[in-house]
């Protein structure tokens, strides 16, 4: 018989064994769970955790989530620190979707975050797309093959320097609409689109096998807080159909005590870390992890205005405090995109100002999807923090220089009008939104044109009701532009009847701010001239869908382009590419304002008073061989357009 002392050292041995055999698991199964000390933040312990090590075989006993105890998050019951970046679906070609994860990766990230854009998913009611550059459910999958956990911001509103803050416009035909309350007829659209939008969310929760660890509800609520009980209902919503997961809420410093709702951990938004601005939050809520949950890493533009940049060290310093602090921080945008089509925001504080169509933020990526001094300046910081090598930076895509791009042909748009549109008749003006079309859904996006007969000439006053910009002509002949700041015009005289035109252009909706439920488009009341009131209009709708410019492609009536001509016109030319195509800029140098379409996308707006110069094409939008441009251009065209292969944003300006 072996004495008793033999068999207790062989059970301590066995024991650890054991513990040397787990330790060896952990290290190549789970290093995620392991602790990394880290000499960057005064030797604290910092976690990892990483979504790619939880391959399906590894999904049981996934129960308990992302939670919150004693000021910090939990992740299956480990520590865990959120790195997040925000990048947005809709603002990305789905192709380079991939591409901007891994370098997401490579920063030292474990976290994605995006918006959900309710007005692209219905943008007719009762019609839902989660389709090609819309897919979300493509997109959540992505992030999780990549290692990604994923917090996600369905809204219903998103701000984002998105039209209405992803609002659909049809909601403003009810003239007694209340956005961002308990209005019935608010509540009942969210119910339907979330019925919509969750079954493809809830799947994907981290219970459930997948990458979201956390919901946000709504955005910023605090910033406008009209209805004491619309975040309990908005809450609600999300979790009668099935969210399981942490709730958020997040709003700036002077928001962040009227944004709360019970059950939603606070997370606060801001650029600049004033002293005592987390501990704040304890005055909001106690013993809860702290979260930035917007660090702006730069800023968008308007119209008119500089590009804006924040110094990169300033960002990365600042990011460096936060950590050290103990918060979890997202980079608010990792990379912003492009506003393409006609879906850029705007501001109304002092006066009206639309953004412009590149989103490039100044962010930790360019617009493109370029690294920047940024990049690699966080990388190295979170790479110390976590202790162990990051993945190294993907390849940039090589950009392409086509040269000039001759736009041979045109047609005037009063050439257009008769063949390719159907006027709406009306005694009275009517706005966008309200007008007969898409199965009741209204006008969303681009311009409207209004014709009615006048009889001599006179004084013409808006009365301050066009939104936005409406050029008048009499006749074909410009006369002049009625905007927010001139409401009046002189019109020449002239002998019999002679047809006055309104070509009123949507520059887009004011997306923050309190005035969300003014932001119908068109005229959005009488227009007087010699004071009275004009009447018996025809109303053309030209929101430039795919079918318009398909049908546009096919017209008789292009010509070639003269010497001189003066829109609003439509021009077209062709691009040959001989190889594979790559991302380009296009410049626009001598052309005014309007639109360019490319292969039938529409790649946002351009306008010569700045700042942004250069329109981003993305590669995958090419061709090899012919592609077709198409510019509608509303008044002094160029003759060429210059393909080139580095952006011009505009002069820039830091932010202060």
């Amino acid at each position: 018989m072996w004495p008793c002392g033999g068999r207790r050292q062989r059970r301590l041995g066995g024991i650890a064994l054991l513990l040397a055999l787990l330790w060896l698991l952990l290290r190549r199964y789970y290093p995620c769970l392991l602790p990394v000390v880290s000499e960057s933040c005064e030797n604290a312990v910092v976690y990892r955790f990483n979504w790619s090590e939880l391959v399906p075989l590894r999904l049981w006993g996934r129960t308990l989530g992302l939670q919150t105890e004693n000021s910090q998050f939990l992740l299956e019951g480990m520590p865990f620190r959120i790195f997040g970046g925000s990048m947005h679906y809709f603002r990305v070609p789905r192709e380079y979707w991939e591409d901007r994860m891994l370098k997401m990766k490579a920063c030292g990230l474990n976290t994605l975050t995006t918006y959900v854009p309710w007005n692209l998913h219905e943008q007719e009611r009762g019609k839902f797309d989660f389709s090609h550059n819309l897919d979300l459910e493509a997109f959540l999958s992505l992030a999780a093959k990549n290692g990604l956990w994923v917090i996600l911001r369905p809204g219903p509103y998103i701000c984002s320097e998105w039209d209405l803050g992803g609002l659909p416009s049809w909601l403003l035909q009810d003239p007694e609409m209340q956005l961002r309350t308990t209005y019935k007829g608010f509540t009942e659209a969210v119910d339907a689109y979330f019925d919509h939008l969750m079954p493809i969310v809830v799947p994907l929760q981290y219970k459930k096998g997948g990458p979201i660890i956390a919901v946000q509800v709504e955005n910023e609520y605090g910033s406008y807080a009209k209805d004491p009980n619309y975040m309990t209902y908005v809450k609600m919503a999300l979790l009668n159909r099935g969210i399981v997961e942490l709730l958020m809420t997040s709003d700036n410093k002077n928001g962040l005590s009227f944004g709360l709702v019970e059950g939603a951990l606070a997370t606060v938004n801001f650029q600049k870390l004033e002293p005592g601005l987390l501990k704040y939050l304890d005055t909001v809520q106690r013993d809860q992890p702290k979260m930035v949950m917007e660090y702006w890493t730069g800023w968008f533009d308007n119209w008119g205005g500089p590009h804006y940049v924040f110094d990169a060290d300033d960002m990365v310093n600042t990011v460096a405090s936060v950590l050290k602090l103990g918060a979890s921080i997202n980079l608010y945008m990792f990379h912003g995109g492009t506003n393409f089509g006609f879906m850029n925001g705007a501001l109304e504080a002092d006066e009206y100002k639309s953004d412009v169509t590149s989103y490039d933020y100044d962010a930790v990526l360019t617009e493109a999807g370029d690294y920047t001094s940024k990049f690699f300046k966080l990388r190295q910081l979170f790479s110390m923090i976590i202790g162990q090598p990051l993945p190294l930076p993907p390849m940039i895509e090589s950009k392409a220089s086509y040269g000039a791009i001759l736009l041979h042909q045109y047609i005037s748009l009063w050439d257009v009008l008769p063949s390719l549109l159907q006027p709406i008749k009306s005694e009275f003006p009517v706005n966008m939104e309200n007008l007969r079309l898409n199965d009741s859904s209204g006008q969303s996006y681009g311009y409207v044109l209004y014709e009615t007969v006048i009889f001599g000439g006179g004084h013409l006053h808006s009365r301050d009701h066009v939104r936005d910009r409406a050029q008048v002509f009499v006749n074909t002949m410009y006369v002049g532009e009625l905007d927010y700041n001139t409401v009046e015009l002189s019109l020449p005289e002239g002998q019999g009847f002679r047809q006055l035109r309104l070509l009123v252009e949507n520059r887009g909706r004011v997306n923050y701010g309190l005035a969300l439920n003014d932001q119908r488009k068109g005229l959005i009341g009488d227009v007087f001239l010699n004071k009275t009131p004009l009447r018996n209009f025809k109303i053309y709708s030209l929101e430039m869908k795919p079918g318009f410019m398909k049908s546009l492609k096919h017209l008789a009536g292009w010509s070639a382009v003269p010497d001189y001509f003066v829109g609003p016109a439509f021009f077209r030319g062709r691009l040959w590419i001989e190889h594979q195509p790559q991302d380009t800029f296009l410049k626009l140098q001598g052309w005014e304002k309007g639109v360019v379409f490319v292969n039938g996308q529409n790649l946002g707006r351009y306008w010569k008073i700045g700042p942004q110069e250069t329109l981003y094409l993305p590669g995958p939008w090419l061709w090899k061989g012919n592609n077709e441009i198409v510019i509608f251009e509303e008044r002094t065209a160029g003759r060429i357009i210059q393909s080139v292969d580095i952006p011009y944003l505009g002069r820039t300006q830091y932010v202060d």
